[in-house]
């Protein structure tokens, strides 16, 4: 992700679904969404290594959502997040991406546990979850100001064969 993704991230983070079930960001204009990923994605990325990543379609390389790796201060693991414009979510599209980014922090980053953090009320994004063979462990209170989320987590393994 980078600056000139910005007019993509705007409409993301303001669109109704993305406030309902990961949260309002208040980013509502492209300096602030510039600010989103300068101070987010990117000072992640130089920071730790990874960090949340535009994924695009494959035939037609434009923005359909973002998927990748977070570190909050508030939990103890890595974490797997998510979101995708409502055209392209139960298509499939993200669990290709999440399986391929918990694929990148087994092989690469050699994570061997990954959570994930979801709105209870999100059925979609906990059937993807389970989809990756991660499961439900506990509910979790990580913002104070915002109702209590379900913790999913997934023990990660070095590929059959692998040294």
């Amino acid at each position: 992700m980078e600056n000139d993704d910005a007019p993509f991230i705007l409409d993301l983070l303001n669109d109704p679904s993305f406030i309902r079930n990961i949260g309002d960001r208040h980013v509502r204009t492209l300096d602030a969404a510039q600010a989103y990923i300068e101070d987010g994605p990117m000072a992640s990325y130089e920071r730790l290594g990874f960090g949340l990543w535009l994924v695009e379609l494959n035939e037609d390389p434009r923005p359909i959502g973002m998927c990748g790796l977070l570190k909050r201060d508030v939990l103890d693991d890595v974490e797997i997040g998510f979101a995708y414009v409502p055209a392209y979510q139960s298509k499939g599209y993200g669990t290709e991406a999440a399986a391929a980014v918990l694929d990148y922090a087994r092989d690469v980053l050699h994570l061997e546990r990954v959570i994930a953090i979801v709105n209870p009320e999100n059925h979609a994004s906990a059937r993807l979850l389970e989809k990756l063979g991660m499961h439900s462990e506990r509910m979790v209170q990580p913002f104070p100001e915002q109702a209590p989320l379900r913790l999913f987590a997934i023990e990660l393994r070095a590929p059959a064969g692998a040294s």
